[in-house]
């Protein structure tokens, strides 16, 4: 898949919040458009079209970029059976792969599993950012989830190993009347152990790093950085995961003002990070994936949107085979889901392509089903 023959490595960036798909690639010639969005509307001499139908929001810049060199796959109406336009449940569904029912074992959190079965790499899989993404999670897995990678630790004010496992032990006798013993116990206590020769390791990836690339400040490109110091510090991580602050893309107000600024900070951040792998040479041992939950409403609100479905998602990276797949949905009114754009693309498509053609994973058992794939990966 690589001409470097190294592993394949997918980020994953979820953009939480929602963003609307309609503004994001923007269906700049139909005419039904300018109906629905007289406020918000995008004009067609703003839009960085990509060819007469649609094209990218004015703030994507980078991505578009990125799309002129064949570097971007565009899942146009992707989206779950039977949408939902809760932020909470939308996001399990896309961290489970599972739109029928509740359950806790994340898509990735399977495939970590499958990549490494005899946890031979605590650093297989890393997440930046608060907390740890139902995506990420199944039982036996371990993931390091790192807010600040220049002082990421766990007990950093004790010296030593032996004392450091010592206070874990201690931390574990204190909890047990809570969490029991024997196997939870013991897990927790691995899990515990595992974070922290994983804070040792992952502690040394920014002083073996050097770039001339200057990210922004935001957060998400603090994380990117953080990203790439990981993957090129050879730690043999695989998949690495981070995103905006939560709600950050849920416009349901200024839309005009905030999804420019949005778009331009994101898209400028993932522009940065793949220059920075270019420059190191290691631009084609990575794949992203950028998703958020679900869609937006076609009709305004008349400063923003509202909860909707069918959305758009991209797939980024030098071993992508840029173009648009699947259908744009109709803006036909009598086409619309209940006022919202009609998904069309089962998003466990792009999980089951990126699983099988790109990790070299056998999608089936992770996904609980088989779904027709792309052929987004070259």
């Amino acid at each position: 898949m690589t001409s470097n023959k190294k592993d394949p490595v997918l980020v994953v960036l979820q953009m939480t919040g929602a963003y609307d798909a309609l503004n994001t690639f923007i269906p700049y010639s139909d005419p039904h458009y300018p109906d629905y969005r007289p406020t918000l509307q995008v004009g067609p001499d703003e839009v960085l079209a990509v060819d007469d139908k649609v094209g990218f929001h004015p703030g994507m810049g980078p991505i578009k970029e990125m799309y002129d060199q064949g570097k971007v796959a565009v899942l146009q109406g992707i989206g779950y059976p039977s949408p939902i336009r809760s932020h909470f449940r939308s996001l399990d569904i896309w961290h489970t792969a599972e739109p029928e029912k509740m359950i806790t074992e994340g898509w990735l959190g399977k495939a970590i599993r499958d990549i490494d079965p005899n946890k031979e790499n605590i650093l297989t899989a890393v997440n930046f950012g608060r907390g740890l993404p139902r995506a990420l999670a199944a039982p036996g897995v371990s993931v390091a989830s790192v807010g600040d990678l220049s002082n990421y630790g766990v007990l950093t004010g004790i010296q030593g190993d032996d004392q450091r496992t010592e206070a874990l032990d201690i931390f574990a006798r204190m909890y047990a009347p809570m969490i029991g013993s024997g196997p939870v116990s013991d897990y927790l206590s691995q899990t515990g152990l595992d974070a922290l020769k994983g804070a040792d390791i992952l502690s040394t990836a920014p002083e073996m790093y050097s770039s001339s690339v200057e990210y922004g400040g935001s957060p998400f490109a603090q994380w990117l950085k953080s990203i790439a110091q990981v993957h090129l510090a050879g730690f043999g991580t695989r998949v690495l995961y981070t995103g905006v602050n939560p709600g950050t893309f849920d416009t349901h107000a200024n839309q005009n003002i905030t999804l420019p600024k949005l778009w331009g900070d994101v898209t400028s951040a993932i522009g940065d990070f793949y220059e920075d792998l270019k420059e190191h040479n290691a631009n084609e041992e990575v794949v992203m994936l950028l998703f958020t939950e679900f869609g937006r409403r076609v009709q305004e609100n008349g400063s923003g949107t509202d909860h909707g479905s069918g959305g758009v998602a991209f797939v980024i990276g030098d071993a992508v085979k840029g173009g648009l797949y699947g259908e744009y949905p109709s803006l036909e009114p009598e086409k619309l889901d209940s006022g919202d754009l009609q998904w069309n693309n089962d998003f466990r498509s792009s999980y089951a392509t990126l699983l099988e053609q790109w990790m070299g994973l056998d999608a089936n058992p992770i996904l609980g089903a088989t779904y027709e794939q792309f052929d987004f990966i070259k």
